[in-house]
C-alpha cells in the first residue's frame, strides 16, 4: 500500500486526477489496491511511481491507522479534509460491522460533498455508508451479492444491482468489490486520456475483450443512465450530435415535448437544464480531444459544436478553471518533467 513520492511533484501544477481515499476500519484491500495501483501506473512514465498525472491521499475517520480486513495496518497520509477539491472521493468499506452504522458527522460531510458536485465512489460495503447518508435513494447501485438482502431491508428506496462491476448514478459511483480495475481504467481514460488508460490495462495484464459476451459497462465519462425514457432518448441523441449546433427547440421536437417541458424533465432527472447538460458533454469531449490529439482549437471547437475557438475557450475556462492553452501546457510540462 506504500507509494513513492518525490519532493519535486509538489511544486508542479494541479494534476489531471486527484483522489481522496477514506479507509474505513477493516476495509477490503483488493478493491482499494486495484484502484490505487491503476492510478500509480497512470501517474507517471514507466515504473517510477511518482504522483505527477495523478495524486491521492489516504485518510481515516479519526486520523489514526486502520487495519484492512486481511489484517494489514495502514497509516493515513493526511488528515481527513472534506474541503479539498477532489476529482473523486472514495469511501472504502469492508466488514459490515464497521459500515452498518456511521457517525452522523460523516454522513453530513458526505451529503455536503455530494452537494458540491464532487463524485463519491463507494467500494465494497462503502455503499452502506452512502445509503445511511441518503445518497442512494432512488438510485441504482452496484452491491455485492452477499449483502443484497440486508441492503434492501436497510435502504428500500435504493435500487440494488448485483451483476455490475460498478454503476454511476447521480454523482455516486458504487463498486461492489473485486479489483476495481474496470472503474479505474474508465476514470483514467476520462481524465488522463486513452493512452494512459491503455497503459494501465497493459501493465496490470488486463486485456480489453474484442467481443464481449455481455453488454459492456458504461464508462464513467458517459452520461448517467436514467430511468426516464425520454431523458435517456435525448441523451443518446446528444451523444451522437456533439458536433451539431442543433437548436434545443428542435431537440425538444425530436423528443415530442415542448422546450419548457424538456428543461423541466432534465432538471428533475439530472440536476441540469438540457442546454447545460449538453454543453458539459461537449466540453468533456473537447477536453479528451485536447488530451489525445494535437488538433487545433478551431478544429476541436468545430468537432464539439462550439462556434469557434474563442467560444470554446470561454466555456472551457468557466467549466474547468483554466484555458485550453494552460491545460495543454500543463500536460507538456509534465511530459517534460518525466523525460528529464
Amino acid at each position: 500500500m506504500q507509494h513513492l513520492t518525490h519532493p519535486e511533484i509538489f511544486t508542479q501544477p494541479k494534476p489531471d486526477l486527484t483522489v481522496g481515499f477514506l479507509l474505513m476500519n477493516h476495509f477490503t484491500l483488493v478493491s482499494v489496491a486495484g484502484l490505487v495501483e491503476s492510478l500509480r501506473f497512470a501517474a507517471d512514465e514507466s515504473f517510477f511511481s511518482r504522483q505527477i498525472f495523478c495524486r491521492w491521499q489516504w485518510m481515516t475517520c479519526d486520523n489514526q491507522p486502520v487495519t484492512a480486513s486481511c489484517g494489514l495496518p495502514v497509516a493515513p497520509t493526511a488528515d481527513l479534509d472534506f474541503s479539498q477539491s477532489w476529482d473523486y472521493f472514495v469511501v472504502a468499506g469492508g466488514l459490515l460491522e464497521d459500515t452498518r452504522q456511521s457517525p452522523p458527522w460523516l454522513l453530513q460531510d458526505l451529503r455536503e460533498l455530494h452537494a458540491r458536485g464532487v463524485p463519491i465512489i463507494t467500494l465494497c460495503s462503502g455503499a452502506f455508508v452512502a445509503g445511511n447518508a441518503g445518497l442512494l435513494d432512488g438510485r441504482q447501485c452496484a452491491i455485492h451479492f452477499t449483502t443484497r438482502d440486508e441492503f434492501r431491508l436497510r435502504f428500500p428506496k435504493a435500487i440494488p444491482v448485483i451483476d455490475k462491476t460498478y454503476i454511476k448514478d447521480g454523482g455516486i459511483i458504487t463498486c461492489p468489490g473485486g479489483t476495481g480495475i474496470d472503474l479505474a481504467a474508465d476514470i483514467i481514460r476520462e481524465h488522463c486520456g486513452l493512452v494512459r488508460s491503455q497503459k494501465v490495462l497493459k501493465y496490470l495484464l488486463v486485456e480489453e475483450p474484442a467481443a464481449p459476451v455481455r453488454k459492456p459497462q458504461r464508462n464513467v465519462s458517459e452520461p448517467d443512465v436514467y430511468e426516464n425514457e425520454l431523458v435517456s432518448k435525448v441523451i443518446e441523441f446528444m451523444k451522437h450530435h456533439l458536433d451539431s449546433p442543433t437548436p434545443l427547440s428542435e431537440v425538444a421536437q425530436f423528443a415530442g415535448v415542448t422546450f419548457r417541458q424538456l428543461n423541466l424533465i432534465f432538471a428533475k432527472c439530472t440536476g441540469y437544464s438540457a442546454a447545460v447538460y449538453w454543453r458539459r458533454m461537449r466540453l468533456e469531449q473537447a477536453r479528451k480531444l485536447m488530451a489525445d490529439s494535437s488538433n487545433s482549437l478551431n478544429a476541436i471547437a468545430s468537432a464539439t459544436g462550439f462556434a469557434d475557438a474563442s467560444h470554446l475557450i470561454d466555456w472551457f475556462r468557466k467549466q474547468y478553471g483554466e484555458t485550453p492553452g494552460s491545460f495543454r501546457k500543463r500536460r507538456r510540462d509534465v511530459e517534460r518533467l518525466i523525460n528529464e
